[in-house]
């Protein structure tokens, strides 16, 4: 049965590790998609991609999809849960594409999350908490993420806020915000 999962919560939440609890609850094969980069010359983000190697279990499959995430996803076999983190990793590295290419980069992400069979958990950052950036390449950043969590929250169900090491469930606690009717 395709169930689609968003958690989403800002850095360090716990967000991550509530991702891979649910997907490690399901039982069966796991394949971790990886959104990441290596950067060779960045210790501290080599660091951090061991880090989530090493608490992920060693039965799980990885895959690395920094850029066509839909098609990561409908290559999976079914019977598989797809645990993908992150978007806000996915959405820095198509941050430089213009905007009718990162349109039809996020409607085919969204159409296999439509399409595929498999139970599927998303990770996604939340980077809207603060002051609007005073960059251009920053409000880009902000404004995609947010939009396409919005997107992804509206058609999973789950949605789970992490915050502090607790996760809320919005889809069974929050009201949906309706959509803005200018007069």
């Amino acid at each position: 049965m395709r169930t689609l999962t968003l958690v989403t919560g800002p850095s360090r939440s716990g967000k991550s590790e509530w991702a891979e609890h649910l997907a490690q609850m399901s039982g069966g094969p796991v394949v971790y998609v990886a959104t990441s980069q290596i950067q060779a010359d960045d210790q501290d983000w080599q660091d951090r991609v061991e880090a989530h190697r090493q608490r992920r279990p060693a039965t799980w499959q990885t895959l690395e999809a920094p850029h066509d995430l839909g098609a990561a996803v409908g290559q999976i076999p079914p019977g598989t849960t797809v645990l993908i983190d992150s978007l806000g990793t996915w959405v820095a590295n198509w941050i430089e594409a213009p905007e009718a290419e990162w349109q039809q980069a996020t409607q085919a992400f969204q159409q296999q999350l439509l399409a595929t069979v498999n139970p599927v958990v998303v990770v996604a950052e939340e980077t809207g908490w603060g002051v609007v950036p005073a960059y251009a390449l920053g409000r880009t950043f902000r404004d995609r993420l947010g939009t396409l969590t919005r997107q992804v929250g509206a058609i999973a169900d789950p949605v789970y806020l992490v915050v502090a090491g607790y996760a809320l469930d919005l889809k069974r606690q929050g009201i949906p915000v309706p959509p803005f009717n200018r007069p």
